[in-house]
């Protein structure tokens, strides 16, 4: 089976709904993205979803990236 999805494996087929929690869907800087809050209460990106080319070629988009 194919899915054509911008969603990945974990976000379809979550494994525990502990481990995903803590993930939320935002709007960041008129951008669209999926982040998962820390302990310390700051946010990392994980995923961009975006159709401008462009948004991914900047660094400040980068998943794994602490937004303030």
């Amino acid at each position: 089976m194919i899915l054509y999805t911008p969603l990945s494996q974990e976000e379809i087929f979550p494994q525990q709904h502990e481990a995903i929690a803590n993930r939320h869907c935002v709007v960041f800087q008129g951008k669209s993205m999926y982040v998962e809050q820390k302990e310390d209460g700051s946010y990392q990106l994980l995923q961009l979803l975006s159709t401008d080319p462009e948004d991914f070629m900047n660094d400040a988009y980068s998943p794994g990236t602490i937004l303030s």
